[in-house]
């Protein structure tokens, strides 16, 4: 049957008026921070939606309210104290890591007061804080250990990493209470057993793999940041299967930063490319989305799960970054 002239025309019309497909990646909202020289490092969020982060070049502990776009920054008691990685416990306390100086501090954000953690000697530059069970576990990079402090009695434990120049980086709570770690200095992954602080590890079958952030979905299957190869990894802890996925940045992305999304999504920073990239695991397909201002290494990242956010520390361009995922 031969459709008239006249309903042709119509379906040309009608497809004309349809709107035109929306992108399904947001866009990237920036927030300068005031303070001269400032130097994100690492970012962290509150339930209230507060974001809080380490100005490490100042050894400041920065705020910012979201609603306002109002910026508030503390000192830290000890000068030049480098703070580094940081986060949110469940009562509110802001936990960070001063990576020059071998403690840990304590920000209450009701007065701002921060207390600080000496710890031992050895562990001379924590990294990366994780606040699990009731007590702060951390990394220490170029010390080769990892540790755990008891904020009831003040007191740290550290664990020596076996591996020699295993760098331990990243560090992420699994859904089944596990702790995994990045060795960045190496191609392995470890898992601790926040139980007796056991370590298990997980060699990566790329001798050149360098894991360096990581994260763990809600199945329990690590995903990370292979920084030396320009992949994203993923290891399923039970069968030890390993797989990676190139960037789309291509060998030289230098994936760093990277979170779970509320969509489901693997978000992670191509600090070699200045783009946030998003990889959804059931298609295996991956999107990307320009960072507006060149220059920005977002080192870590921060999701808010009641609100649908990602927050990013562009370390490299004196901002912060929001993705809305909704």
């Amino acid at each position: 049957m031969t459709r008239s002239p006249m309903i042709r025309f119509a379906s040309v019309v009608l497809l004309c008026l349809l709107p035109a497909p929306r992108s399904l990646l947001p866009v990237i909202t920036e927030y300068p921070l005031p303070r001269p020289k400032a130097f994100p490092h690492d970012p962290a969020v509150g339930a209230d939606g507060i974001v809080w982060y380490t100005d490490q070049a100042n050894s400041y502990i920065g705020r910012l309210d979201p609603a306002t776009g109002k910026v508030m920054d503390y000192a830290t008691p000890t000068p030049s104290s480098g703070p580094h990685g940081i986060v949110v416990a469940p009562d509110g306390g802001v936990w960070y890591t001063g990576n020059f100086t071998a403690r840990l501090g304590r920000l209450d954000p009701a007065t701002g007061a921060i207390k600080e953690y000496p710890l031992p000697s050895e562990a001379r530059d924590p990294h990366t804080p994780l606040f699990h069970q009731g007590k702060v576990w951390f990394t220490v990079q170029g010390a080769n250990l990892y540790g755990v402090l008891d904020p009831a009695s003040g007191t740290a434990k550290i664990y020596p990493v076996p591996t020699a120049r295993a760098r331990p980086y990243g560090l992420v709570a699994a859904p089944d209470g596990m702790i995994w770690m990045a060795l960045f200095g190496t191609n392995q992954i470890g898992r601790i057993n926040p139980a007796d602080g056991s370590l298990r590890i997980f060699p990566l079958p790329a001798p050149s793999s360098r894991p360096r952030r990581l994260v763990a979905d809600s199945r329990g299957i690590v995903w990370y940041s292979d920084y030396a190869r320009g992949k994203l990894g993923r290891l399923d802890p039970a069968t030890g299967q390993v797989r990676d996925f190139a960037c789309p940045g291509g060998d030289g992305s230098q994936p760093y930063g990277i979170a779970v999304g509320t969509d489901g999504r693997i978000w992670y920073d191509e600090s070699g490319t200045d783009q946030i990239v998003a990889f959804d695991p059931a298609t295996e397909r991956a999107e990307t989305v320009k960072i507006p201002t060149p220059g920005s290494v977002v080192r870590n990242m921060a999701v808010d799960s009641t609100r649908a956010r990602l927050w990013l520390a562009l370390s490299g361009v004196q901002k912060l970054g929001r993705i809305d995922l909704k």
